[in-house]
């Protein structure tokens, strides 16, 4: 059988659903997106060969000092890319979905309180810094949300399924 993207994919999808991965990913994966973004200044996000990604800087929620995450998304509107179904690119709107999923790990993950505390922050979306506004999801349009994220990325069930909180969702836009 030849190797295709969609099975490429598919594999990922199960690898990142074991409890294993939630276990050493944490620590691997920002780590190597952090290096790699930088050296490439910004142009290149490895997870981001996979899922669309952006990285979060936002300040602490209690230390104030900026923290920089790299974290995938999902664009939506007119800035979409893989995934989303339109252009790459294509104009200067949109918007993303960020999901505290913590790879399904017990705790949601520090980035969420740093936006809940300060909602104003920037993303480096495919080298381009972007100041934005987060506001987490709740009801009619957190289940919409989720809906479209588990159909963008499946393996988001499996780490819901792993915990008892629910995952934070944020729609960020630009401000």
């Amino acid at each position: 059988m030849p190797v295709t993207a969609a099975r490429v994919v598919k594999a990922v999808q199960k690898v990142s659903s074991a409890p294993a991965f939630a276990r050493i990913a944490p620590h691997v994966v920002p780590a190597l997106d952090r290096a790699v973004h930088r050296l490439t200044r910004g142009k290149v996000l490895l997870s981001a060969q996979l899922l669309p990604g952006v990285v979060l800087s936002v300040r602490g929620a209690k230390s104030g000092q900026l923290r920089r995450t790299p974290l995938a998304c999902m664009p939506e509107g007119a800035g979409e890319g893989e995934g989303g179904g339109k252009e790459e690119g294509k104009g200067s709107g949109g918007s993303w979905l960020l999901i505290g999923s913590n790879f399904g790990r017990t705790g949601h993950p520090a980035w969420t309180a740093n936006l809940l505390a300060h909602p104003d922050a920037e993303v480096n979306w495919k080298g381009e810094d972007i100041p934005v506004t987060a506001r987490l999801l709740a009801g009619e349009e957190r289940d919409a949300a989720w809906k479209a994220l588990l159909a963008f990325w499946p393996p988001y069930a499996t780490y819901q399924a792993r915990v008892e909180r629910e995952i934070r969702i944020f729609r960020i836009v630009r401000r």
